[in-house]
């Protein structure tokens, strides 16, 4: 009887070098691709690709044989991302940076390579940062990555002042900026998120060319006026008559809930505290403490 072969295995950074010095090199390559918004040109290995990922398989599958076909174009991806995944794709593993993994995340999840996506939600989850938070969070909420917003949520609990100021909370999206809103546990006090909610709110109506109230109406709901002074929410509603923002009704529910002086007569208005919460005199009447 033949005796059973046994595997060996050479050196695999050798191995690994070898292969990284393919990526993006025209030498043998048998695939072009024109990538991102700058049309960048990026030349690959249909074979390799094809055997490394379904999405490459089923995007060059119809492409002829023999040849440099015509540039596939990928103009959605940065160029920087792209060459990722191509390294990735080369040597199974990649070098990470913190201003472009979540491109690479981006393509990992759309490409359906899991093992990428899972280097790049570990990479996020340590540096994560008052900077990167936002728009870690945007791209958890895009692509249903749960874990990763369960953190990015966390983290914005415990800086919720820094973050509410930074360019990515503005660029939020209403889907992700609601489990924000949602939260007992943010830092910050309702005034304060109610100017952040307005800021949303007008960089969005710029983008999108639709009325300010329009574009806060998914997200205000959740705004607790209730918590603010009879003054604050005087001045609130001075405002709201110049720039809507907030339902009158809303406003109105807020008054209710003063007048009664009990926060538990009155459900239809939000009174539960934030743990950023300022105390104002009124609070003592709410009977809805923080939880």
């Amino acid at each position: 009887m033949e005796p059973l072969g046994l595997v060996v295995h050479g050196k695999a950074e050798p191995f690994s070098t070898a292969l990284r010095s393919l990526v993006n090199n025209p030498r043998y390559s048998d695939v072009r691709f024109v990538v991102g918004q700058e049309r960048q040109e990026v030349f690959a290995h249909r074979c390799l690709l094809a055997c490394r990922c379904n999405f490459f398989q089923r995007l060059l599958g119809t492409e002829p044989g023999p040849g440099v076909p015509s540039p596939v174009v990928l103009s959605t991806v940065p160029t920087e991302a792209f060459l990722a995944v191509l390294e990735f794709l080369y040597t199974n593993s990649v070098k990470l940076h913190r201003h472009s993994v979540l491109e690479v995340l981006t393509a990992a999840v759309e490409y359906g390579l899991e093992e990428l996506r899972e280097l790049c939600l570990q990479f996020v989850v340590k540096v994560l940062d008052v900077e990167l938070v936002c728009e870690a969070l945007q791209v958890a909420v895009t692509f249903g990555l749960g874990q990763l917003q369960e953190r990015c949520v966390a983290f914005i609990e415990a800086h919720s002042q820094e973050a509410l100021r930074t360019r990515g909370f503005l660029e939020l999206s209403a889907a992700a900026l609601l489990p924000l809103l949602r939260s007992d546990k943010l830092c910050v006090d309702e005034a304060e998120l109610v100017r952040a909610a307005r800021s949303w709110a007008r960089v969005g109506a710029a983008v999108l060319e639709r009325p300010v109230a329009e574009v806060a109406a998914p997200v205000v709901k959740e705004l607790r006026l209730a918590l603010l002074a009879p003054a604050e929410l005087s001045a609130l509603e001075e405002q709201n008559r110049q720039e809507p923002l907030i339902p009158v009704e809303q406003i109105v529910e807020a008054w209710k809930c003063h007048a009664l002086r009990r926060g538990d007569e009155a459900r239809g208005a939000p009174c539960r505290r934030r743990r950023g919460t300022l105390p104002r005199e009124h609070h003592r009447f709410l009977d809805l403490s923080f939880k």
